[in-house]
């Protein structure tokens, strides 16, 4: 298991656009994918699952990842979170 507290980078934080773009990418994986934001866990292949975490530009999520292929999951979703644009 891979887990990593990221700080959110990009302007507009995980709204809808961006937690699509999230999914999408979880959903090529056959990796386990969390969120964590303020003590609650969600599931990341799900996006109202994402958009409840209301993560904004410059807060703190854990990305938590496991199984098959979780090292290039991990590698992947956390470039996706760290991006500034």
């Amino acid at each position: 298991m891979l887990r990593a507290e990221i700080v959110i980078r990009g302007p507009v934080g995980l709204h809808a656009r961006p937690a699509a773009d999230f999914v999408r990418t979880a959903e090529k994986f056959k990796a386990r994918v969390r969120l964590a934001k303020d003590g609650v866990w969600v599931n990341a292949r799900s996006i109202l699952s994402i958009l409840t975490l209301a993560a904004e530009s410059g807060s703190t999520v854990i990305l938590e990842v496991s199984g098959e292929d979780e090292k290039e999951a991990f590698r992947a979703l956390k470039t996706m979170l760290e991006r500034e644009t």
